[in-house]
């Protein structure tokens, strides 16, 4: 099992603007080069919620549908793969107000079932699922601060979309 972490402080935003900004997934292929489709099948209000992605990955698509809990008065967002390429996929959202600012922590566990492609698959996967992350977060509010490299330009308009080999 590979596991990803993204840690972002946003400035002077309330931890719950952030909250309701990450859970816009329909949104993320305009604030990240490497979603290629996100389709929101049931979201809030109501306390559970469906989606299905498309990350450009390789020389292909990573697709899934996950199964969503979203709870604000946590601040804490709870996702499982329920379909797709993945053998397995969960993770959290996080966050938290840390004076005026947003404390957000992304942390997601993966497997693809090939031991013997992990060693090839898993670090391809997570450098996708990082980025992916910190371009979204970038995207959404100004001056964000990312506890782990930002991918270099994701706070740039107009970057290139990956395309075949990567």
């Amino acid at each position: 099992m590979r596991h990803v972490t993204v840690e972002a402080l946003v400035p002077d935003v309330p931890a719950e603007t952030v909250f309701d900004a990450v859970l816009h997934f329909e949104r993320y292929p305009e604030l990240t080069p490497h979603v290629r489709a996100a389709a929101v099948h049931e979201g809030p209000p109501a306390p559970e919620g469906s989606s299905s992605w498309e990350l450009y990955f390789r020389s292909g698509l990573l697709r899934w549908t996950e199964r969503e809990t979203y709870d604000r008065e946590r601040l804490h967002i709870a996702f499982r793969q329920t379909d797709g390429d993945f053998d397995e996929l969960s993770g959290t959202w996080l966050l938290r107000q840390d004076g005026p600012d947003c404390a957000l922590r992304f942390d997601a566990d993966f497997s693809f079932g090939i031991p013997s492609m992990a060693g090839i698959l898993d670090p391809i996967a997570a450098r996708v699922i990082e980025e992916t992350v910190a371009w979204a977060v970038n995207g959404m509010f100004a001056g964000v601060r990312l506890g782990t490299a930002a991918p270099e330009g994701a706070a740039h308009e107009g970057a290139r979309r990956p395309g075949a080999g990567e």
